[in-house]
């Protein structure tokens, strides 16, 4: 089984071997009667795989911490968005609490996630509550609500309370170009009633900052950007009405029938919790 995931993994008996500090030919006779190339067969035993030969790990971290602290892998993705924002101080919170879990970390689009997710390569993601599959499962950390992002010195700055999207129809747009986010954005503009010009499309939420930044363009966001970009040059977000913009929940989510390590589930629960709290200080 470690010889199948592994050339599936990498691609060749080679390479394979390699990885797993074998001959070649000892690959290739524990994966004969899959193939290389795996067949639709090899690819459904590929998630299974992978979750099998994972949970033998798990239960010995677990077993070997006779004193009970958590422990064992745990594999975690994210949008790129909540990368540099909600993320770090999560992790550094959980790691200081249970030093000994190892962590993974993987930022991706929302396609890159769900298969990653489905084949067992992440233990839980953390997304938005947008166009999510319905083979996960999921519990909610926070409530965001979309935000017109334009520079500090663009008249729509000045402006109070907030503001229609139609305002900006006129000018052109920095396109946060990441699923879902990109998707979340034309439907917005469109329930304003116009299409945006698209001057600049980018995957980065750091050069939508600086390019908003800069005046080349306004865009849309759920997470609230920080005021000041790398040039040193500031951004204002205003919250949107008329449509009013509904708001995204921010989520933790985990496949549907899932075997869960002890970590995975204490982060879970570590996450809800910790967000739980924030939101009670912020309304007491």
């Amino acid at each position: 089984m470690s010889a199948f995931v592994a050339v599936a993994e990498t691609g060749t008996i080679s390479a394979a071997a390699s990885q797993l500090m074998l001959s070649p030919s000892a690959v290739s006779l524990a994966i004969s009667d899959l193939g290389v190339q795996l067949t639709p067969t090899g690819q459904a035993m590929l998630a299974r795989a992978r979750v099998l030969l994972q949970q033998p790990s798990e239960m010995e971290a677990e077993s070997i911490d006779a004193s009970g602290e958590l422990s064992g892998p745990l594999s975690i993705g994210c949008y790129p968005t909540v990368g540099p924002t909600v993320l770090p101080p999560l992790l550094a919170r959980f790691t200081d609490r249970y030093p000994a879990v190892t962590i993974r970390f993987h930022e991706a689009t929302a396609d890159e996630l769900a298969i990653k997710l489905d084949s067992g390569e992440l233990d839980t993601v953390i997304v938005y509550d947008l166009d999510i599959p319905p083979t996960w499962q999921s519990a909610t950390l926070l409530t965001r609500h979309p935000a017109l992002v334009v520079a500090h010195d663009h008249p729509l700055a000045r402006e109070t309370g907030p503001i229609t999207l139609a305002e900006a129809a006129g000018e052109p747009m920095v396109l946060l170009d990441t699923a879902p986010s990109a998707a979340h954005a034309m439907r917005m503009c469109a329930a304003a009633g116009f299409t945006p010009t698209i001057a600049y499309r980018t995957a980065n939420y750091e050069t939508v900052r600086a390019f908003v930044g800069w005046g080349l363009g306004w865009t849309i966001m759920l997470q609230r950007p920080l005021p000041e970009t790398y040039g040193g040059l500031g951004v204002v977000a205003h919250r949107l009405g008329d449509p009013v913009a509904e708001p995204v929940r921010l989520l933790i989510a985990w496949k549907k029938g899932a075997l869960l390590s002890r970590a995975t589930r204490e982060f879970i629960r570590f996450a809800v919790d910790r967000y739980a709290t924030d939101d009670a200080d912020q309304r007491s």
